[in-house]
């Protein structure tokens, strides 16, 4: 996202979370994750067109387009467990945005494998990209 905010100075790009520890972080020089020339890239944009925020509510409303990054580890129970993907952040995420927009989003899934949870609300549009994880 710090790349889109960085290379789109006309756009706005607000990441949500709701851990509040990492917000933080996001919002100081120690960022809670690693990559090589991710800092400079959130400096260049952080303040001017990146914002952090915990208010997911209020950013879901304020989009046109979701980027949506949750966690989605093999199951460990039901029919799949130890194969499939277990999605349930994914459709927590997807129930909220469906609750709290009130006009049409374009949400984007990044994932391992392609996730359904908002085909049964027309209201969405939701290209995915499909990133395989090898260990």
């Amino acid at each position: 996202m710090a790349v889109i905010a960085m290379k789109c100075p006309q756009y706005r790009v607000t990441v949500t979370d709701m851990n509040e520890a990492r917000i933080a972080a996001w919002q100081t020089d120690d960022l809670p994750i690693y990559e090589p020339g991710l800092l400079e890239v959130v400096k260049a944009a952080r303040g001017r067109n990146l914002f952090f925020s915990t208010d997911i509510r209020a950013a879901i409303r304020d989009a046109e387009i979701i980027f949506v990054s949750v966690n989605t580890p093999t199951k460990t129970f039901g029919e799949g467990a130890g194969r499939a993907a277990d999605l349930q952040y994914w459709e927590r995420v997807a129930r909220e945005i469906l609750r709290e927009s009130q006009s049409t989003k374009i949400v984007i899934e990044r994932a391992r494998c392609r996730s359904r949870p908002l085909r049964p609300w027309r209201r969405f549009s939701t290209p995915t990209r499909t990133e395989f994880i090898s260990k």
